[in-house]
C-alpha cells in the first residue's frame, strides 16, 4: 500500500494517446459486457458516436493489442470484435473509475 502524499510515476506512453480518447474506455466496457459484439450493436449501445469516430477508435484500440477484430467470408460481411487478454486486464481496471462515475452523475 502506498502512503497518500507518496509521489508515484509509471510510464504510460502510447496507451494514454489511445485510451484518454472520449470513447475509448466505453468502447472497451461494451466490448466486454457482450464478450463479442458487431459494429451496429456498438452503434446502438454508444448513442451519440458518429460511425466514422467507432470505427476510428476501433482501429486505435486494435493497433494497441486492446481489441481483436474478426472478419468472416460470408455474404453479407460479418465483422466481431473482442478483447485481447490486455482489453480484458484493462477493462477489469476500469470498472471501479465507471462504476464511480456513474454514481457521480446520479
Amino acid at each position: 500500500m502506498h502512503e497518500e502524499n507518496e509521489n508515484i510515476c509509471y510510464s504510460l506512453e502510447g496507451v494514454t494517446d489511445v485510451i484518454c480518447k472520449k470513447w475509448a474506455l466505453l468502447i472497451i466496457n461494451v466490448v466486454g459486457n457482450y464478450r463479442k459484439v458487431r459494429f451496429n450493436t456498438l452503434m446502438e449501445e454508444l448513442q451519440g458516436v458518429s460511425p466514422k469516430t467507432l470505427s476510428d477508435t476501433l482501429k486505435k484500440l486494435q493497433n494497441e493489442g486492446l481489441i481483436r477484430r474478426e472478419s468472416f467470408a460470408e455474404i453479407p460481411p460479418r465483422v466481431e470484435y473482442t478483447l485481447t487478454e490486455d482489453g480484458i486486464e484493462l477493462r477489469k481496471a476500469i470498472i471501479p473509475l465507471l462504476e464511480w462515475a456513474t454514481r457521480r452523475n446520479n
